[in-house]
């Protein structure tokens, strides 16, 4: 029994993906419209609405977090103040879901998505996908919507520089060391910093030299470092894939399992 309650306790540690709204915390605010690429997610479920972040990979295709699936999403790109309307916004609604077919609610692995969405009007630019992994001890950056602190929400872009560490700082974290895989996942965030992501910035890309390598994913819920990404890399092939699938002639009659 004793076993039991151990193995589970680092689950009530982690922050649930997705919950509320995004939060980068030690950072800054972004220059107005220096990201073109990222997304704010608006899902409307029975229960709530909730946010997550995601950006462009191409203009007809967001990449996000897999546990970002459940309710309506509406995509709006071209947003600095979300809570504004600004000229520069453009709302879109989302034509196809497409988690990875392997994608793990408990777990956590294999946490991404593919959003497909009509072209938008202003064509934006985007990052190009990372075919191999970062080094530990690269400073990369990544940006998300909502609270600065863990009781401070904000509603304009924020962003933060981290640290790629070692497989082995969350292999070795006492929460985070069931659930970590490195051959899937990436470290991110000095511990010695208190400088990270948070929950709703789920979704968002690690970019590092106009690159994006990761993608945001969990974390233990009182918001300290490392945080765990997605790892880029690993899931390129299945991205193009899908991607050059979905926009064949044809695609619009296929079914969501047919393109896993």
């Amino acid at each position: 029994m004793h076993l039991q309650i151990l193995f589970l306790l680092p689950a009530a540690f982690l922050q649930p993906p997705g919950a509320q709204a995004g939060e980068i915390i030690g950072g800054r605010v972004a220059e107005p419209h220096s990201r073109p690429y990222m997304a704010y997610l608006q899902r409307k479920t029975p229960q709530a609405e909730k946010t997550c972040g995601g950006f462009l990979v191409r203009e007809d295709f967001v990449l996000t977090a897999a546990h970002c699936a459940d309710g309506d999403i509406i995509v709006l790109l071209g947003a600095h103040n979300v809570w504004r309307k600004e000229e520069t916004q453009q709302r879109i609604s989302v034509r196809r879901k497409i988690p990875h077919p392997r994608y793990n609610k408990t777990s956590h692995e294999n946490d991404l998505m593919l959003l497909q969405v009509p072209a938008p009007t202003a064509p934006s630019a985007h990052p190009g996908l990372a075919g191999q992994a970062v080094e530990p001890g690269s400073v990369c950056s990544v940006a998300g919507w909502g609270k600065t602190s863990r009781y401070a929400r904000t509603s304009i872009l924020h962003e933060v520089e981290l640290e790629v560490m070692a497989d082995e700082t969350c292999q070795e974290d006492e929460l985070l060391q069931s659930y970590y895989k490195p051959s899937r996942m990436m470290c991110v965030g000095d511990p010695d910093e208190h400088k990270a992501s948070f929950s709703g910035d789920s979704g968002g890309p690690l970019v590092c030299d106009g690159t994006a390598h990761g993608i945001v994913s969990f974390g233990k819920n009182d918001s300290s470092p490392p945080r765990v990404f997605t790892k880029v890399s690993a899931y390129v092939p299945w991205i193009k894939k899908t991607m050059k699938r979905l926009s064949s002639p044809g695609s619009h009659a296929e079914s969501p399992a047919s393109l896993h």
